[in-house]
């Protein structure tokens, strides 16, 4: 493909995502291990995440300062690694404008109005011409400063968060000079930072700009107003390729960082009508996990070249897996968005719940141990099918050593096999068979139906066990001996089948709750969920689910209680009379039910780990074994207790 004066060497790209590596607001050890990671698997363009390009904008604290000349060093070494692999790397520019704080700068935010960010709140100052001007001036100096550190090229950001973009759209967009009014006046900021850029750089270097095509704000910008300025890109002569996008980084952010209850390919609509207007190359985004969505979306000719941010998150090697059809190899992004958007929405540096590696491609790993054939690895046991052990098996076997892995229930997957059961969660389940598919690849010997005591292990006597026995829910003291008081897993692994007006009590605030509750809605179930939380699944928020949550959740007529905890149960009749007690006010109701569903706290499952502990043998527990936690811990905790074996 074709990209300016550059001929890529596939179609497929990495595009700028939020990574908060940054440190000093300069490029860091470890950005250059996680782009180096993307160039070694194969893909053909990277674009690193934004570099802000004026001192007035710093939004959160690991911003990348672009126009701070202490990042050149940075520049490259980074793009000198990327090189070696041939792959051509851009750097994205972008100031934030509103969506931003005065918090880390002391300065007032710029904006074209002065109507706050519905996100951010804080009142920006108009800019006037002045201002414009130094702010085009700080697009060039920064894309200068870029080729001088070895970038191919830039791309501007009018998309998503950036002050272009609430100068495109009419909504924040209040003027009434020449950069405001009609969509020509409203698109002249852009096209003045386009012409400076291409000015600063010259024609040997990519111009790209990623552009909103439906923002789903009113007072946005929309598909129509996104083909006429691509137009209007083309025909200035300065751009090389259109990069597109959805949402923008505060309303509607779950359209841009789009959760597993979000259809693959949901935004294609904006690059397939791009493309029908514009000879430029149009790249397409859309939530592509797997390497047939990429295919198809090349071959049915909505987009020139396909972005896939989280599938290359999840596994660096996936575009060179989906050039060579090792389709089944791919570890596949589950759209869970807990340790990539849900960490760095906390401030924290970006990782993934499959890959216990992102995140820390700097870190130095043990070498691994490749046996002679008359000098075999360790023999491994490792004690439970779910994340953890899964993780442990494969990550000790590809290092070398005889693993055996012992799961009780007739297949692996542990707790995630039933979570994977609810409406709108079954790509939980690319968690359990890329895990498999791993430990089969690497030789594992897999023993289902075997619960491995103290005495089967005697019996196999390994040089070293992992326990990953897991978690058992832990009923609430409230709950009595009530049957029909049941766990969250109960209902989830067909072991219980609440009926009638069914409560679902949420102590959690994530998906275990609010999962049944749609699960047993969908049954005909008459559902209402109760939290002690201010809002039912109150950490879908930082997961952006909870959007979509809320909007089923109204649909499928399920009730929500907040701020109220168990305060007594009373069987009635085959009833359940549930006391709630409000602990803002004190006061409490009685909600008359058929069931109740507990999303409570578990228990580990550690009585193999003490026995064991006791006997001699070097043994090691992980995951929920060690005590309950999210998937991410689990997997994380096997890879490094497998890392950790020695020799």
């Amino acid at each position: 493909m074709r990209i300016g004066p550059f001929t890529l060497r596939n179609r497929m790209i990495f595009p700028a995502h939020l990574t908060n590596f940054s440190d000093g607001g300069t490029i860091t050890d470890q950005h250059i291990a996680y782009y180096e990671a993307r160039a070694r698997g194969g893909v053909s363009m990277i674009i690193t995440e934004e570099h802000t390009v004026h001192p007035s904008d710093r939004p959160y604290e690991k911003l990348i300062r672009g126009w701070d000349p202490a990042v050149l060093p940075g520049y490259r070494r980074l793009t000198d690694t990327v090189h070696r692999y041939d792959t051509r790397i851009l750097a994205q520019l972008n100031h934030n404008g509103a969506q931003g704080s005065s918090m880390y700068t002391g300065r007032p935010l710029w904006s074209p109005g002065t109507d706050p960010d519905p996100l951010f709140r804080e009142v920006p100052m108009a800019i006037g011409e002045p201002e414009i001007a130094e702010l085009v001036d700080g697009y060039s100096d920064v894309a200068r400063r870029c080729i001088d550190g070895g970038f191919d090229g830039v791309e501007i950001q009018c998309s998503q968060a950036s002050i272009l973009r609430a100068f495109l759209a009419p909504g924040t967009n209040p003027r009434t000079d020449r950069y405001g009014g009609d969509l020509q006046g409203r698109a002249r900021l852009l096209l003045d930072v386009v012409e400076g850029v291409r000015a600063a750089i010259g024609p040997d270097h990519v111009v790209g700009v990623r552009l909103s095509g439906h923002d789903g704000v009113d007072g946005g910008i929309n598909i129509d107003d996104a083909v006429r300025v691509a137009r209007m890109l083309e025909e200035s002569g300065d751009v090389d390729y259109l990069n597109t996008s959805v949402g923008v980084a505060t309303e509607t952010l779950h359209l841009i960082e789009a959760p597993m209850a979000t259809p693959h390919g949901y935004s294609l609509f904006v690059p397939d009508a791009i493309r029908a207007s514009v000879e430029l190359p149009v790249v397409g985004v859309g939530r592509f996990t797997r390497p047939d969505q990429v295919r198809a979306a090349l071959s049915d000719g909505v987009c020139d070249l396909v972005g896939a941010v989280r599938a290359q998150i999840a596994d660096p090697d996936f575009a060179d897996k989906t050039l060579s059809f090792r389709d089944d190899e791919v570890r596949p992004c589950i759209g869970c968005n807990q340790e990539c958007i849900g960490r760095v929405g906390l401030g924290r540096w970006i990782g993934c719940t499959v890959n216990p590696r992102v995140g820390r491609e700097s870190e130095s790993l043990p070498e691994p141990r490749i046996p002679e054939p008359q000098m075999p690895g360790r023999r491994v046991l490792v004690v439970g099918g779910g994340p953890a052990g899964l993780q442990a098996a494969a990550t000790a076997a590809h290092r070398g050593h005889i693993v055996t892995l012992c799961e009780r229930e007739a297949v692996v997957g542990g707790q995630i096999r039933g979570a994977a059961t609810a409406p709108y969660r079954g790509e939980l389940l690319g968690i359990v068979t890329s895990l498999e598919a791993q430990c089969v690849r690497a030789g594992v010997e897999i023993r289902t139906g075997v619960e491995a005591d103290v005495e089967v292990v005697h019996e196999l006597r390994p040089d070293a066990v992992i326990v990953a026995t897991g978690a058992r829910p832990a009923r609430p003291a409230w709950a009595g001996a009530s049957p029909q008081v049941v766990d969250v897993r109960d209902v989830l692994e067909g072991r219980a089948e609440p009926s009638g007006r069914v409560l679902v009590v949420d102590d959690l605030g994530f998906h275990e709750a609010t999962s049944v509750a749609e699960l047993l809605a969908d049954r005909g179930c008459d559902v209402t969920v109760c939290t002690p939380g201010m809002i039912v699944g109150q950490d879908l928020g930082l997961t952006l689910d909870m959007d979509g949550w809320m909007r089923r959740a109204h649909e499928k007529g399920i009730d929500r209680i907040t701020d109220v905890t168990i305060a007594g149960l009373t069987v009635r009749d085959d009833r359940l009379d549930v006391s709630l007690g409000h602990h803002p006010t004190g006061e409490t109701r009685v909600l008359t039910v058929d069931g109740v569903v507990v999303a409570t706290h578990q228990e580990p499952v550690d009585e193999l780990w003490t026995a064991l502990s006791e006997s001699g043998i070097q043994v090691s527990r992980v995951g929920d074994a060690v005590t309950p936690r999210r998937a991410h811990a689990a997997i994380f905790e096997g890879d490094r207790a497998a890392l950790e074996l020695g020799v």
